[in-house]
C-alpha cells in the first residue's frame, strides 16, 4: 500500500489579508484612484474587504468577482480577458456558473510554496491600474 503525504501549506491569514488590503490601497492612493479591495481564502471565502469612501459603489462587487475568478482559474484575470471574447474557448464561462466570473484585469491568485492559498481583487480604477495595484500588494506579501 502506497501512502502519499501532502506537504501542508499554511493558509492565507487574516493579518496577511489585511497587509494585502493596505498595500493595494497605498498603491491606489499614490495614483489618486479610490478603490475597493477584496481578499479571499483558498475556499473562496471572504478574508478581508475595504472600499474607499470615494470609490464607485460597483467596485465592491467587481473587486470580489475579480478575486473569485482569479482563484477559480488560478490565473490573473488580466491574462484571461482574450479567452472570453466571442471566438474564445471560455466564451460562455462568465454565465455558466452559479457564482459569476469577471474577466477584467485586477484579480490575482495568491500562492505560497507553489500552492494556491487565496486571491486578491481590486476594482475602481482602469483595469490596468487595478492589476498594478494588486501586483504591488502581492509584492509586499512576499
Amino acid at each position: 500500500m502506497s501512502t502519499t503525504t501532502a506537504l501542508a501549506v499554511a493558509p492565507l491569514t487574516g493579518p496577511e489579508a489585511d497587509l494585502l488590503i493596505a498595500a493595494a490601497r497605498r498603491a491606489a492612493q499614490a495614483a489618486g484612484v479610490p478603490v475597493s479591495v477584496t481578499v479571499l481564502d483558498a475556499g473562496g471565502h471572504l478574508l478581508a474587504f475595504r472600499r474607499d469612501d470615494r470609490a464607485v459603489l460597483i467596485s465592491g462587487e467587481t473587486s470580489t468577482r475579480k478575486a473569485y475568478t482569479a482563484l477559480q482559474l488560478d490565473a490573473p484575470t488580466a491574462e484571461l480577458t482574450e479567452l472570453v471574447k466571442p471566438e474564445g474557448p471560455f466564451h460562455s464561462l462568465p454565465t455558466a456558473l452559479a457564482q459569476p466570473l469577471l474577466f477584467i484585469a485586477g484579480g490575482i491568485p495568491v500562492h505560497r510554496d507553489g500552492r494556491l492559498i487565496g486571491a486578491i481583487g481590486v476594482g475602481g480604477g482602469a483595469p490596468e491600474q487595478d492589476h498594478s495595484f494588486a501586483t504591488a500588494a502581492l509584492a509586499e506579501l512576499s
